[in-house]
């Protein structure tokens, strides 16, 4: 869409022009660019707290119209192991970001039940927020067309098998996966 002015007359724009002449640059630059069109992400920590961040960003990238890919890979594989609500805990110990108003705080989270504490506190929290739960963000991701795939190399060096891991989840090595990544606009590691 272009808008054509007759000479001395001012630009009028509607909202709507606005967002037509937006979705038109978009459109022209996937066209210049299809690796506009994807994000890969690495997912390599396996806390409840770091679940988050590559679901959430996978789902966005699919929601904005991108092809988006997460590799799981060491300790990320509790994200899309079957068992994952129980492996899925937040650490209070060692996390300097974790708010804890107690005096002696480094001693007081090593104590017995504080990680359970402190997952049951995030996960009323998010909830609170209107978050989404980790199961949301997987089947989010799933339906949405965001590719899950487990690291072959990392589940043979920890012993798992194919079948511990949700449905869907795709199984590949860091070199097939780096060779999505370099074809994308957006690779994030978390």
């Amino acid at each position: 869409m272009s808008v054509e002015l007759r000479p001395g007359a001012s630009p009028t724009l509607t909202h709507e022009t606005v967002r037509q002449i937006v979705r038109e640059e978009v459109e022209r630059a996937f066209r210049r660019d299809p690796a506009a069109k994807k994000a890969c992400i690495i997912a390599s920590k396996g806390t409840l707290d770091w679940a988050y961040p590559p679901l959430i960003l996978g789902s966005a990238a699919a929601a904005a119209g991108m092809e988006a890919a997460i590799f799981f890979t060491f300790y990320g594989l509790n994200i899309i192991h079957k068992d994952f609500r129980r492996r899925l805990k937040v650490s209070p110990v060692g996390n300097p970001a974790m708010p804890m108003p107690v005096p002696m705080a480094d001693t007081f989270t090593s104590l017995p039940g504080m990680k359970r504490m402190a997952t049951s506190m995030m996960k009323s929290k998010f909830r609170k927020k209107g978050v989404a739960a980790i199961e949301e963000l997987l089947d989010v991701c799933r339906e949405s067309g965001v590719r899950l795939i487990a690291c072959a190399l990392t589940i043979e060096v920890f012993g798992f098998r194919e079948s511990d891991f949700l449905d869907g989840v795709e199984f590949g090595g860091a070199g097939a996966f780096m060779s999505e990544a370099r074809r994308a606009h957006v690779t994030l590691f978390v």
